[in-house]
């Protein structure tokens, strides 16, 4: 089998990619098509990826498309990621909860679980007393990075990223090479979909969003409007967590780089509307 695509095909799932998640396919990742659809090719046994457009488009397999978006979905997550970007968070946290609030995270793009199931172990972990457990949201466009998230079921790699021994086993419990996370873990975290571009955001507002490496991919149109979505779940003064390589500076006007906490983003106050 042969996994070339014409221009056209590679125009259409590029396309589809854009239209569904906001995400685009820059011409140097083009190779990812032929990796992440190759199953899907199997699955219908089909030769080609315009074999594999040409079913979707004449609709003789039900909900095609939405597989498509999944496998092209860029799912890469590992635990603790970025760790000192967890001392941040306990940091912020901490002063919500000095003015007497239970702090609400939100895990904007949490593919397969890692970011949350760390945010659970993080709050599980502290020593203070009388310490509540923040409300945890996670949400993903794909509906099968969704599920395995519920499940927690990681393999031997994906644990011994971002995991040390310690936190493994006291949190996972290991059966030959799948690791499945603690139930305290997983029922700490709220788990929807939602499509950045296109849902409502979570209802209730946030005081700390994570959106890591999410938005790289995003046409500048998109981007801007993902920013004001988030803007609008977050609390007045709310922090935003973006990747490493990533920052609102020329992008937003809606955030700005915290004082306090350097490397997140502030959520900049509305003006006060005047009287009539």
């Amino acid at each position: 089998m042969t996994y070339t695509a014409s221009p056209t095909t590679l125009a259409m799932l590029t396309a589809l990619l854009e239209a569904r998640t906001g995400q685009q396919l820059a011409a140097n990742r083009a190779w990812r098509l032929d990796i992440a659809l190759k199953p899907i090719l199997r699955d219908h046994d089909l030769a080609s990826l315009d074999a594999l457009v040409e079913t979707m488009m004449v609709g003789d397999v039900p909900l095609l498309a939405d597989r498509i978006v999944d496998a092209l979905v860029n799912s890469e997550s590992s635990f603790f990621r970025d760790a000192p970007v967890f001392d941040l968070i306990l940091e912020a946290c901490a002063a919500v909860e000095a003015a007497g609030r239970r702090p609400r995270l939100w895990s904007a793009g949490c593919a397969t679980g890692q970011e949350p199931l760390s945010l659970a172990m993080l709050f599980a972990e502290r020593s203070a007393p009388g310490a509540l457990m923040p409300e945890i949201v996670a949400t993903d466009v794909s509906e099968t990075a969704l599920a395995r998230a519920r499940e927690g079921r990681y393999t031997q790699f994906e644990v011994q990223r971002g995991l040390p021994i310690g936190r493994l086993m006291r949190w996972f419990d290991g059966r030959d090479d799948e690791w499945t996370a603690s139930p305290e873990l997983t029922r700490a975290v709220q788990f929807r979909r939602c499509n950045l571009v296109a849902d409502h955001v979570p209802p209730g507002r946030f005081d700390l969003v994570l959106c890591r490496n999410v938005l790289l991919y995003f046409a500048p149109a998109a981007k801007a409007e993902v920013f004001a979505r988030l803007a609008t779940a977050l609390r007045p003064g709310g922090l935003l967590v973006l990747g490493a390589g990533e920052t609102v500076i020329g992008q937003t006007q809606l955030f700005a780089p915290s004082r306090r906490f350097r490397g997140l983003y502030e959520k900049v106050a509305e003006p006060a509307r005047r009287a009539a």
